[in-house]
């Protein structure tokens, strides 16, 4: 592959409880990003991308069983490309368990970051590709708030009903 020729990547959507997620894989099938409408950040489908739902299907199944309240742990291949500081913080999301909370210092002190750096894994957190598979959603506030999600807050309330943090919103 030459520097002008962009990677290949495959595409699919799939229905859930918080409305459509786009997934994207590159070619050996990894994911590189689960992204919700109106996301801050999210990604769009783009030209020359394959619609495909051959390399997504055990994504597929996972979520099902994910939203389903059977799976507590993704076991898929993911590739989040981003600075060393990044890949750093979304190392330590996946870290947080299923039904569990962390702040964002006590993220920013598993990686060794300093207090005022605490920003810095906000922002990484934020810039997050993969949502829902690396939980992000499980970062909350020091004072127990649940601050900003690239997704909403409504969907991040959503997602931690279902893993038990907080009682189940009306629909």
């Amino acid at each position: 592959m030459t520097m002008n020729t962009p990677a290949l990547v495959y595409w699919t959507s799939v229905e859930s409880p918080v409305g459509p997620l786009l997934l994207t894989a590159d070619p050996d099938g990894t994911l590189t990003s689960l992204s919700v409408p109106g996301q801050k950040g999210g990604r769009t489908v783009q030209d020359g991308w394959l619609q495909d739902p051959g390399p997504f299907r055990a994504a597929e199944e996972q979520l099902a069983a994910y939203f389903a309240a059977e799976l507590k742990e993704f076991r898929l291949p993911l590739r989040a490309r981003g600075t060393e500081f990044r890949e750093r913080v979304w190392d330590a999301l996946d870290a947080v368990p299923y039904g569990a909370t962390t702040t964002y210092g006590e993220i920013a002190a598993r990686i060794g970051a300093s207090r005022p750096a605490v920003r810095a894994v906000g922002g990484a957190i934020g810039a997050n590709p993969l949502l829902i598979l690396r939980p992000c959603h499980r970062v909350i506030g020091a004072d127990g708030s649940l601050t900003g999600y690239a997704g909403g807050i409504e969907r991040k309330t959503r997602l931690l009903a279902l893993e038990g943090v907080l009682p189940m919103p009306p629909s």
